[in-house]
């Protein structure tokens, strides 16, 4: 995922829009991680991304949106998610791109696990993420 190349194709889809926000997550260079690896079950992935971008079309004032979620195994400063969001005004684009991001952080399809001294570990939501996700109920 180049997530440069995707934003200027977001961009070019919605020349009428006032703003683009958005976000990529990469995968941490600290803490001795050597790599993460994100699995996924396939007939609830695409589905609940499809749901997702749904209701923040619902949701939103929007005029595009990108989402983007690797699966695989990634290295440090590797990009692991995209989301962009084409608004006419700004806080439509930049609540999407959070809305987003909460669910996609704390209710996803998609299970983590990191390798730090050699050994996998998985990764769990923490509290903070389902407090974020709770604030959008």
């Amino acid at each position: 995922m180049d997530p440069g190349a995707e934003l200027e194709a977001l961009t070019a889809a919605t020349p009428d829009a006032g703003g683009i926000a958005s976000f990529v997550g990469k995968v941490r260079a600290s803490g001795g991680v050597e790599a993460l690896e994100l699995s996924h079950y396939e007939p609830l992935t695409l589905p609940g991304m499809q749901e997702l971008a749904a209701q923040a079309e619902q949701r939103f004032a929007l005029m595009g949106l990108t989402m983007i979620h690797r699966i695989g195994t990634m290295g440090p400063g590797d990009p692991i998610v995209l989301v962009g969001a084409a608004a006419r005004h700004r806080r439509d684009a930049i609540l999407a791109v959070d809305f987003c991001m909460d669910h996609l952080k704390s209710a996803a399809w998609f299970w983590k696990r990191e390798k730090r001294g050699g050994e996998w570990h998985w990764i769990e939501p923490r509290i903070e993420d389902h407090a974020d996700l709770a604030r959008w109920s």
